[in-house]
Formats: structure tokens, sequence, C-alpha cells
């Protein structure tokens, strides 16, 4: 029975409750300066500490580096016409990629340089924001030491570096342009303020795409780690890092044998086990497993495994296309994948079987990332809160957003109001925004 293969992955109400709980014991690790050593949710202060009031103005530059293309944009604030916003793609060269951090720095400064002088804007002193989407630990808004490259990119001299003074450094040697980073940031911030610099009741955001990640507002006397300045405002933007929550086992009771398999085979092994159950990185892989042991058991395509014998060739855009099927009284999506799994023959209820499974799956996926913003909302505490929310499962999956949705509706509190925001284009317009908030700050 496909009901006895997928039961493990349909948990009851109670349990994502008892999840939720779990995460605010480990949240309260993370911010504890005892046990924050030991904790896995690491709950990384920002040195964010205002969101966007509406009254930022002026031209900003951001930039972002997560990969083989390097973004520069340039963001105008005004409170007449909002955001206005231009941007240039710079590809990053595989011998930059894997060359020396000054190669990799100076590249930056000349494609800053071309941006700049390509929109006739070299006479204006630009306060910049950093999207840079490697490991780094904060020490302050402008200060971020990289922890380790990820992502393809092994640059030399880098690592344990402040990424700004690095970025500073080879603007310096061009001598043609004046910028100044004031601030360095991951995508989950810059998601935050992109929305809240429309809908002022953000104040969490979440990334739903390949991985999984949130941040949040917390009060300061409830961040043990904070050692600077505690004036107004008397908060920070909290980066949870909740992708390793379960990573100390604590979630090992809801771990299914697929869970286990993903992570065994994984490169990060016993790491990121939160974000093994709910990215895109990993749902399609999910998905495959279950088909296997269905095949295997003669529950499915007439025991043929076809293409699903191979790792990681059911991709996360597949089961968003198999759910697309719902409530159309056929299954044209589903039957066109099954034949690129290069099943030849197969029947209406293989069907239904894949869809059931992509189903589970994502429904589990949905409610694992709604109890942990539930807990985040609970934190905050607002009767009405506003969560931006960015990622290519929450844009693209047809009913992901829904079952959120639902799932926060049953488990906030009573009364209180959330609405589900997509944030636009976060690791671009929010880096500007947390630069143009930074200037704000610093001109009052």
């Amino acid at each position: 029975m496909i009901d006895n293969i997928i039961k493990p992955l349909l948990l009851e109400d109670e349990t994502y409750t008892k999840i939720g709980r779990l995460l605010e014991q480990e949240m309260a690790k993370g911010l504890s300066k005892t046990t924050n050593p030991s904790a896995k949710v690491k709950m990384l202060p920002t040195y964010v500490r205002a969101l966007p009031n509406g009254l930022e103005e002026g031209n900003f530059l951001a930039l972002d580096l997560g990969g083989t293309n390097f973004r520069v944009l340039l963001i105008s604030l005004s409170k007449e016409s909002g955001v206005r916003m231009e941007n240039k793609i710079y590809p990053v060269p595989e011998k930059i990629m894997t060359g020396t951090g000054k190669e990799l720095f100076d590249h930056i400064a000349y494609c800053i340089s071309d941006f700049i002088h390509e929109h006739n804007i070299q006479g204006q002193h630009l306060p910049l924001g950093f999207t840079f989407s490697f490991p780094c630990k904060q020490e302050s808004l402008s200060v971020g030491r990289l922890i380790s490259w990820t992502k393809g990119f092994s640059c030399s001299d880098v690592e344990g570096e402040n990424v700004v003074d690095l970025l500073h450094a080879a603007i310096k040697r061009r001598n043609d342009i004046s910028v100044e980073c004031v601030a360095i940031l991951n995508d989950t911030v810059g998601c935050l303020m992109s929305c809240a610099y429309l809908d002022h009741d953000a104040e969490i955001g979440v990334i739903l795409g390949t991985g999984t990640n949130a941040c949040y507002m917390e009060k300061l006397d409830k961040v043990e780690l904070w050692d600077q300045d505690k004036a107004e405002p008397s908060q920070v933007v909290i980066n949870t890092e909740w992708g390793a929550f379960g990573d100390d086992g604590c979630l090992d009771f809801i771990r299914t044998d697929y869970d286990f398999q993903i992570d065994e085979r994984s490169l990060n092994r016993g790491r990121q086990l939160f974000e093994k159950m709910i990215s895109g990185m990993y749902m399609g892989e999910i998905v495959r497993l279950v088909v296997v042991e269905c095949v295997r058991t003669s529950l499915m395509f007439s025991g043929v495994l076809g293409r699903f014998k191979e790792r990681d060739c059911f991709k996360t855009k597949y089961v968003s296309a198999v759910e697309k099927d719902h409530g159309r009284g056929s299954f044209e999506n589903t039957k066109r994948i099954i034949e690129q799994m290069g099943i030849k023959e197969f029947t209406d209820s293989d069907c239904s079987a894949l869809f059931r499974i992509c189903q589970a799956v994502s429904i589990r996926a949905a409610k694992l990332s709604s109890a942990a913003i539930v807990t985040l909302m609970n934190r905050i505490n607002r009767p009405n809160i506003t969560v931006a929310v960015d990622g290519s499962l929450f844009r693209f999956h047809p009913r992901f957003e829904g079952v959120m949705k639902e799932t926060i509706a049953e488990m906030y509190n009573f009364g209180h109001q959330f609405k589900l925001m997509l944030s636009e284009d976060g690791s671009g317009k929010g880096a500007a925004l947390v630069a143009a908030v930074a200037h704000r700050l610093k001109n009052n």
C-alpha cells in the first residue's frame, strides 16, 4: 500500500507544535552567551538595527555576489517615486573564482567602475550595500570575515579576512571612483529589508529556495551575544541560521529513512538537517527515494525503475510540475515527467501514486517551514506581522504558499493577523536599503 510508504511523512498537528517548541529552545541556546558555542541554531546578530521607514532618499549602490554571476545595482530612493533600480550582470570567470583574493576584488572593483562610468555617476560619493552570500562571521555592520568559500570559489588569502576591507583596498587601487561599503549582509536580511520598505509591519525574512534560512527583529535585552552600544534603537536583526536546526539530534524523531539516506549521501553529512527536509536542493531527491521504495515493492510502474535509479535525477521543479495537476482531473504534467524518467508503460494509478508522494513531501516541507515561522512570530508577539519570503520554492511551487497560510493560521495566536509577502530582489534592492538605512541613521 502506498499509504504505508508515505505515512512517515504525514505528521500530526501536535507534532508540528512540538517542533515549534523545540526550535524555541534551540534559539534560546543560540542567543545565550554560555550556550551559544555548542548551539546548532547560531542566532547571529547582523548589526542591522533599524528597518526602512520610507524616509530614505538618494542614490545607493548594491553588490550581489553569490555565484558565477556578479551584479552591480544603482538604487534611487525618493518619497515621491519610491524605488528605481538599474543593474548589470558581470560574469565571474572560473580563473577568477579559483585565483587570488586580490584578483577577485580587483575584478569586482573593475565592474563597479565600469557600471559607475556607464551611468555617469562618477562624481557622486555613493554608500554601498554588499550581499555576500558566503559564510561570514560578522563583527559589525561593515565587518564580515569569510569563514569558508562555497559554490566553487576558492580564492586565496580571503578566508578569515574582512571582505569589506578587501573591497575598499581594491577600489583604492583603481583611484577612479568614490564608493564606501557601509554594510555587508546575507540574502535573508536583504529579503526582509526589501519588503519592510513597502510594509512597515515586516519584521521576519525567510528564504525558501535551494536552501532555507530566516532572520527577524529581536529586542537587544534578549541577545546576550550583543557586545556593542545598547542605545536606541534597542533591537537588532538576528540571522537564525535555522537550516542547522536538528543537527544535535532533536529532530530525529520525525526523520524518515529517506531523510537519513539524503544526509548519508550529502557533502555536509550530519549538518543542515532541517534544511534537508525542506529546501529545493533536496525535495526532489526525497520524492525519488520514496518512488524507488514503491517500485521495489511492486507498487508502481510494474517494478520498472527507469531513470528513477539515478541519484538526483528527479528535480524539485518536477515536484512543482506534478503538483500543478492538482484539481485538474487529468495527469498532464505527471505523465510527461514519468516519460522523461524513462518509464514507457504506466497507468493512471501510477500517476496518482507519484502525485501523492510529491504532495506528501511538499506538505511536510511547507508545514515545517510554517511551524518555524510561527515560532518567530510568537517571539515578536505583535498584533500584525508581515513575513517577507523569497526563494524558488515559495515562488514557483503552486501550493506551497497556500499550505503555509493555512498552517500558520491554525498555529498562530488567535486574534493576531499575519501576511506572507513575496520579496522582490532582496539580494539587490535589500542590500541598497540596508545601506540607505545606515546612511539615514548616521546623518540623523
